[in-house]
């Protein structure tokens, strides 16, 4: 089979690994535009993911839709936990770095406690199926996430609210002088990106596993968070990052159908995702494409 082949057979493969971290980047782009950092997206997409794990076998054989019921709950829970963060990172003004490592840790724990109390095991049960794919091998999430791209490019540049959601990770000071409450625009920033990394957990649980594991996200909320750098904080941008993070994971799944690749160790591949990921992270650490009030807590007091 030639590499032009492989790489078609490749491409829905690749959409459904590009999908989640499509929605869960976007949730991260629109929560640093508005000044705060949200590291906790590892740690949300683990409790959306096992939110819609247990979910959908607990209502799989009772009911023909549980997994829509499964994506809603992994969404409102990833968002319910993200005002943690927002609580201590914008109400507070605490260390954001620290405050969604926090969660990152809470999470951990709490998805596996969740699991024993329901399953005596630290994982959950195997479903009977998860989301299956429609026409040409595309799966549903791939449109969720190419309509979440869609909508968030629109609130952010044609509405007059994207523009106060920048203005808040630009200049907070200027904003609120204008009569905005700053305060209240990075909350909802901060629960938008909790929604999205908790949806974008429940679609990996769903389309990529049979049950929820410790080891289901494995580094992807990290990814997501390289994707919004790489992709400079913009909606198109962080498409075509999502999308190379995406196909270095796909690739190492279909490694072994490139023959001219396969003296390559699959460990080479199953590495490139977070290979690439530093090597982004070191390419655009010293740029200045970021928020410039991205990270800092807003004070009132300060003009």
């Amino acid at each position: 089979m030639s590499v032009f082949q492989t790489i078609l057979q490749m491409l829905p493969s690749t959409f459904m690994i590009v999908s989640p971290i499509l929605i869960a980047a976007i949730g991260g782009m629109i929560c640093e535009r508005s000044g705060v950092v949200n590291i906790a997206l590892e740690g949300l997409m683990a409790m959306g993911a096992m939110s819609a794990a247990v979910c959908h076998f607990l209502l799989e054989t009772k009911m023909g839709f549980s997994i829509p019921i499964a994506l809603l709950l992994a969404a409102a829970v990833g968002g319910l936990l993200s005002l943690i963060h927002a609580f201590a990172s914008v109400t507070l003004r605490a260390d954001q770095v620290i405050s969604g490592t926090g969660i990152n840790l809470l999470s951990n724990g709490l998805t596996v406690f969740v699991c024993q109390l329901i399953f005596r095991m630290d994982r959950s049960q195997n479903y009977r199926m998860g989301m299956r794919s429609g026409i040409f091998g595309i799966y549903p999430t791939v449109w969720i996430a190419l309509a979440i791209l869609a909508v968030s490019w629109f609130m952010l540049y044609k509405r007059p609210w994207g523009l106060r959601l920048r203005a808040a990770g630009e200049h907070p000071q200027a904003l609120a002088s204008a009569g905005v409450n700053v305060i209240k625009i990075r909350y909802i920033a901060v629960l938008i990106s909790g929604i999205l990394a908790g949806l974008a957990g429940g679609c990996i649980v769903l389309t990529q596993d049979i049950q929820y594991t410790v080891t289901t996200i494995n580094g992807k909320g990290f990814i997501a968070l390289a994707a919004v750098s790489f992709g400079r904080w913009l909606p198109l941008g962080v498409l075509g990052s999502s999308f190379l993070f995406g196909m270095s994971s796909a690739l190492a799944v279909n490694i072994i159908n490139i023959r001219s690749l396969q003296f390559l160790p699959s460990e080479v591949f199953n590495a490139m995702p977070y290979f690439i990921t530093l090597i982004t992270l070191v390419i655009f650490s010293g740029k200045d494409y970021a928020p410039r009030a991205v990270g800092k807590p807003y004070d009132k007091g300060k003009s």
